[in-house]
């Protein structure tokens, strides 16, 4: 039986479910991001203790198939952008399309209209989260970030992120350099 997660978007939440189950007596084959597949069938009263579980931990079990859907496309570009090493050569409508098996137009149409955001939107608000991040590691420069993201260039890049935050990226990165002070300065 597989039932999709809401909100199930990082390594930590999987290791919340897999407790949940276990505390329950599931059986897991698969947990991954927004997605357990178990070996039980779940009665009724099962279902509805999983979902309160669940809910004391900020996660909604799902039931109709549009937010199913939603959750899909999000866990998707979640993965592909925060998660995988490598983003996909192909342009991000054709590969959410052939890996969810569902014509790009009719999942942006759904994406919209439940989450009142594009699907592009939300793929570039988490590209810009991981640019957030790659900054505040300082492992790599602005140039190195914008390669590995697939960005035409480091101007696209900054005009995107300034979009998104109405920081420039250097800007950023100075903040959080000047948020900690060394204890010689104390």
């Amino acid at each position: 039986m597989i039932l999709y997660i809401k909100y199930m978007v990082s390594l930590r939440c999987k290791m919340m479910v897999k407790e949940e189950l276990k505390k329950l007596n599931l059986h897991y084959i698969v947990v991954e991001l927004g997605t357990v597949e178990i070996m039980e069938e779940l009665t009724d009263q099962m279902r509805e203790v999983l979902r309160k579980n669940l809910a004391q931990s900020g996660l909604e079990l799902l039931d109709d198939k549009k937010s199913i859907l939603i959750e899909k496309i999000k866990n998707l570009i979640i993965e592909m952008i925060h998660y995988s090493d490598d983003l996909p050569e192909v342009n991000y409508s054709t590969y959410i399309s052939e890996k969810l098996g569902y014509d790009y137009t009719y999942l942006a149409n759904i994406f919209s209209e439940i989450q009142g955001t594009t699907i592009q939107q939300y793929i570039i608000v988490n590209k810009i989260e991981l640019v957030k991040e790659l900054l505040l590691y300082g492992e790599l420069n602005l140039t190195e970030i914008s390669y590995k993201l697939n960005y035409s260039s480091v101007a696209h890049l900054s005009n995107q992120f300034k979009k998104v935050t109405g920081l420039t990226p250097t800007f950023f990165k100075n903040l959080k350099d000047k948020k900690r002070m060394g204890i010689d300065a104390i």
